[in-house]
C-alpha cells in the first residue's frame, strides 16, 4: 500500500491555517452573539440585497415622516393654545363691553375701555407665537412676526378715523381699515407681517400631508383685533364729547367680538380635525415601523441559541487544534521509535 504523508513544514502550515480559520470563526460568532446581528449579510440574504435595501429605505422614510408628524403635532398644539387664549380674551371683553355699552353710563364705558389696551396686547402676543423659530400665524413667511405692535396699529387707526364724529362713522372707518386689500394702507399693509397664503403642509406619512390653514389675517382674528381696537380708540379720546356715541361704539365692539368668538370656535374645530389626522398618522407610522423592523430582524438577526451552540463548537474545535499542535510539537525520534 502506498502511504502519503506530510512533511513537517506542510503539516505546520496546515495546522496554522486551521487555527486561523477557527479563530476567525470564533471571533465572528462572538461578535454576532454580542450584537445579535449576522456579520455575513450576503449569506443571510442569499446574495440578493433588494429586499433588505427596500426595508431600510421604507424605514428611513417612515422615521422621517414620523419626525415631521411630531413637529406638526407640536405646531398644532401651540396654535390651539394661542387660539384658546384669543378666544378667552375675546369672550371676556365681549361680555364686559356689552354690559357697559348697554348700561350707557359714561363712567362705565370709560372704565371698561381703559382695560382694552392690555386685552389687545394679549391677543397680539398670542398671534405672534413662535415654535422652533417658526411664527405659526404668518403663513408661509414663518420667519416674520404675524402681527406688528399694538401701538403701530392704533397710530394708523387714529389717522384713519380722524375727523369721525359719529358712532357709525367710526365703526365704518375701523372696519374699512381692517378689511382694506393689499396696497390699501390698512391692516394687511401696516400691521400684518406674514404671508396671505397659509403655511406649507407637513408630510406626516407617505402620500399624506397636514396643513393648518390659519394665518393672522384670518377674518375671525381680524374681527377680534377690530373689536378690541375700537374700545382702545375710545380710551384714547375718540368721540370724547359724545357719551351716547361712545356707548354705541362699545356695544358694536361687543357684537364684533361675539362674531369673532364664533369664528374662532369654528377655526379651532378645523385645527382639531388636522390634529386628529396627525395622531392617526403617528399611530400608523409606528405600526409600520414595528412591522418593518421585525421583517429586517428576521433577515439580519442572529439566533442567540444557534449562535451560542456554534460558538461552543468553534471553541472546542480550536482547543482540539491547539492540543494537536502541542502533541506534534513534542514528537522526537525516541518517542517515534517507541
Amino acid at each position: 500500500m502506498t502511504r502519503v504523508s506530510f512533511g513537517d513544514l506542510a503539516q505546520s502550515q496546515l495546522l496554522r491555517r486551521s487555527s486561523s480559520a477557527a479563530e476567525t470563526r470564533l471571533a465572528r460568532l462572538a461578535a454576532e452573539l454580542a450584537s445579535g446581528k449576522r456579520s455575513d449579510l450576503a449569506t443571510a440574504t442569499g446574495g440578493d440585497f433588494k429586499l433588505l435595501a427596500g426595508i431600510e429605505r421604507s424605514l428611513g422614510l417612515l422615521k422621517s415622516h414620523t419626525a415631521t408628524a411630531r413637529e406638526a403635532a407640536l405646531a398644532g398644539g401651540a396654535i390651539q393654545v394661542s387660539l384658546e387664549q384669543v378666544q378667552s380674551v375675546v369672550e371676556t371683553a365681549a361680555n364686559n363691553f356689552a354690559i357697559a355699552g348697554t348700561n350707557g353710563a359714561a363712567q362705565a364705558v370709560r372704565i371698561t375701555a381703559s382695560g382694552a389696551d392690555q386685552q389687545l396686547a394679549a391677543v397680539v402676543a398670542a398671534l405672534n407665537v413662535n415654535v422652533g423659530e417658526r411664527y405659526l400665524f404668518s403663513g408661509i413667511a414663518t420667519d416674520q412676526r404675524a402681527v406688528g405692535g399694538a401701538e403701530e396699529m392704533l397710530s394708523s387707526l387714529i389717522a384713519a378715523t380722524t375727523g369721525t364724529s359719529t358712532a357709525s362713522g367710526l365703526q365704518s372707518a375701523v372696519r374699512d381699515w381692517f378689511d382694506a386689500p393689499p396696497g390699501g394702507g390698512g391692516f394687511l399693509d401696516v400691521v400684518y407681517g406674514g404671508s396671505p397664503d397659509a403655511g406649507g403642509g407637513f408630510p406626516i406619512s407617505p402620500g399624506v400631508g397636514a396643513t393648518f390653514a390659519v394665518t393672522g389675517a384670518d377674518p375671525c382674528l381680524r374681527r377680534s383685533l377690530e373689536g378690541l381696537a375700537m374700545a382702545v380708540l375710545l380710551d384714547r379720546g375718540i368721540l370724547d364729547q359724545d357719551d351716547a356715541a361712545r356707548s354705541q361704539v362699545l356695544a358694536a365692539a361687543s357684537e364684533t367680538l361675539m362674531s369673532a368668538g364664533q369664528g374662532i370656535a369654528e377655526l379651532r374645530g378645523r385645527i382639531g380635525t388636522v390634529e386628529a389626522a396627525i395622531d392617526s398618522a403617528l399611530i400608523r407610522n409606528d405600526a409600520e415601523v414595528s412591522a418593518l423592523e421585525m421583517a429586517r430582524g428576521r433577515i439580519v438577526s442572529a439566533d442567540p441559541y444557534d449562535t451560542a451552540s456554534a460558538l461552543e463548537e468553534a471553541r472546542n474545535q480550536l482547543e482540539a487544534i491547539y492540543a494537536l499542535t502541542a502533541r506534534l510539537s513534542n514528537l522526537s525520534l525516541l518517542e517515534f521509535l517507541r
